[in-house]
């Protein structure tokens, strides 16, 4: 169903950008992924960046506080426990979005776009309803209520920051109240982009200067240098930075796993799951193009991305292989990197629907399917190799669980400790590297460093 297939009165005048975000709304309430249903809702549109960015910040963040939205909506509808149609509960939850999180957009456009819209796309009755609810909603905020915090924490969190209550009881066992507070609230932020500096054709004062030449703030890495935090939106000088290969767009913790790894010139490398390319390219930078790095993926189209990218980004050492790794075969490596399929609760900063297609099963299922993948890896490391296993989440589960219990499956490797790399504040007592969003500005994210012994 498209709002163009519900739309009863063409003539009512309202925002193409409210509406194109309208659209994504419901498409990834219907179970389209947030970045597909963008770049559904606006293509043949001719919006300007700006409004791009404007829509990116609604669709991004109503969809990430649907459960707080809908939360403060139910005090001032007539009937709080009934389901609202498809389309009226997302222009309510837009038009609460725009008047608790932006500071941007004044309260009455908010009131006045959501009622334009629900005239347009709903009835009059409907829109009736819209314009007294967020009338309500701005002349009587006190009416919202939360469970007191002491009483019931975890449901205190999960409505506060809008969150599946299992992942908010995780962060608590994990974590204790005061850190899951502050990373819940870490992942609501709006997101950053980071870009890698390409050392093969610029150095991090080149793109530093340029950025300081445009009034574009900026930080870098906090532990990787060439690693630049862009603190404005969208993707500042795209034009000289990202499509002339001086800079890859990537976060920081994705380069950390790269780094443990260690790979030298004229090592023979394989990235495991390479596709799109961010870990493969900047171990081949790291080996300063010489030596050999093979990337392995099942997906032909996002391995023509990955040789795309480094073709940009001038690399020359990358072999790509179309395979599957439970079928690959080959002579062992002196690097393995292994980046498995993962739940991703370390990136759900800036994938706004991640929350909301999570299942705990889904976690249960990935570890049966990251654990065959550690032990195939293990197989193509050399004695004396080097095997770093790497995920985006912060899943106790997924990460020092999977290589602990391969460790113990595998006497003839040892873990070896991030301290040889890293600040000691990045590595636990276990050696493993662990970050997350409140910290650093980076993802969250796990690696773990592995060495074959040489036989006797």
């Amino acid at each position: 169903m498209t709002l163009s297939q519900t739309n009863k009165n063409y003539k009512v005048k309202h925002d193409p950008v409210r509406a194109a975000v309208l659209e994504a709304l419901i498409l990834i309430q219907q179970g389209e992924q947030a970045d597909n249903a963008v770049k559904l809702v606006t293509a043949g549109q001719n919006f300007r960046p700006l409004d791009i960015r404007f829509l990116l910040q609604l669709v991004n963040g109503t969809t990430k506080m649907k459960r707080r939205l809908d939360h403060e909506i139910k005090f001032y509808l007539a009937k709080p426990s009934a389901s609202l149609p498809l389309i009226l509960a997302n222009i309510l939850r837009l038009g609460f979005y725009q008047l608790i999180f932006t500071s941007r957009v004044p309260a009455a456009a908010a009131v006045s776009e959501s009622v334009n819209l629900a005239r347009q796309f709903t009835d009059k009755s409907q829109a009736g309803m819209v314009n007294a609810v967020l009338r309500a909603r701005l002349r009587e905020p006190q009416k919202i209520v939360f469970i007191s915090k002491d009483e019931d924490p975890a449901k205190y969190l999960a409505d506060f920051y809008s969150y599946p209550d299992y992942f908010v009881q995780y962060c608590l066992d994990e974590f204790g109240p005061e850190k899951a507070e502050k990373l819940l609230e870490a992942y609501n932020q709006p997101p950053h982009v980071t870009y890698r500096v390409n050392s093969l054709n610029s150095k991090p004062d080149e793109v530093t200067h340029l950025l300081q030449e445009n009034n574009i703030e900026f930080s870098f890495g906090r532990y990787l240098p060439e690693f630049i935090h862009i603190q404005s939106g969208g993707l500042p000088l795209e034009e000289q930075l990202i499509k002339t290969g001086k800079v890859f767009v990537q976060d920081e913790s994705a380069g950390l796993p790269v780094r443990l790894l260690n790979p030298k010139p004229g090592d023979n490398v394989i990235d495991l799951t390479a596709a799109p390319g961010g870990k493969a390219t900047y171990m081949a930078i790291r080996m300063r193009n010489k030596g050999r790095v093979t990337a392995l993926d099942k997906s032909h189209r996002r391995l023509e991305l990955l040789v795309e990218n480094a073709q940009s980004l001038g690399i020359k050492i990358i072999s790509p292989v179309v395979c599957d790794m439970a079928e690959f075969k080959s002579e062992p490596f002196d690097r393995v990197l292994l980046d498995p399929p993962c739940s991703g609760w370390g990136t759900a900063g800036k994938k706004a629907d991640l929350r909301w297609k999570k299942e705990p099963q889904d976690i249960s299922n990935l570890v049966k399917i990251q654990t065959k993948m550690i032990d195939r890896a293990a197989r193509l490391v050399k004695p004396g190799g080097v095997l770093v296993y790497s995920t985006c989440t912060i899943m106790r589960k997924e990460n020092d669980q999977v290589v602990e219990e391969f460790l113990l499956r595998n006497n003839d490797f040892e873990l070896e400790s991030g301290k040889q790399f890293f600040h000691s504040e990045l590595v636990n007592e276990r050696g493993f590297i662990k970050t997350y969003p409140d910290c650093g500005q980076l993802d969250g994210s796990f690696c773990a460093r592995m060495k074959r012994k040489l036989k006797n």
